[in-house]
């Protein structure tokens, strides 16, 4: 199980899913171009002291993650988009152990192009005329479900 964070917008959230990546073991791309400072430095404030447990890989494109992508993981390996436009709920979705789940940036989900890539695309069923949630919370939802499934979590 992976997560994979596009362009986000947030360093508080990236620091966020960070931190709950490295909590359960879980690796995270970041493709950018990111809207904030990727430096060390700031990843480092938003991420705590949690930073050195993440098994993080940076991409400088989309183009480049999926090229990057087509070399690590196996065949069947899906990539499942978080969408709040999606008509699956993530709870009636198999998850796999070697699923990536794509977040889109905070401001803007993703472009056509980028959703057209996804293998499958989950939503988290909320009230209406409510609209979505904070990227962080979506991804721990949505994760969480996906660990269960799969038996992913740490020992």
């Amino acid at each position: 199980m992976r997560l994979a964070l596009y362009q986000p917008d947030i360093p508080q959230n990236t620091g966020t899913i960070l931190r709950m990546a490295a909590c359960l073991d879980v690796p995270v791309d970041i493709i950018g171009p990111a809207g904030f400072d990727m430096s060390d430095r700031n990843l480092k404030r938003a991420g705590l002291d949690y930073l050195p447990y993440v098994n993080l890989t940076r991409h400088l494109s989309w183009d480049r993650f999926l090229a990057e992508r087509s070399l690590e993981v196996t065949p069947a390996s899906r990539l499942v988009l978080l969408s709040s436009r999606s008509a699956t709920p993530h709870t009636q979705f198999s998850f796999r152990p070697d699923d990536t789940l794509l977040l889109g940036r905070e401001s803007a989900g993703v472009p056509p192009e980028v959703h057209a890539k996804a293998d499958a695309a989950v939503r988290i069923p909320i009230r209406p005329p409510l609209r979505s949630l904070n990227v962080a919370i979506a991804a721990a939802i949505v994760l969480g479900e996906a660990l269960r499934q799969a038996g992913g979590y740490p020992d």
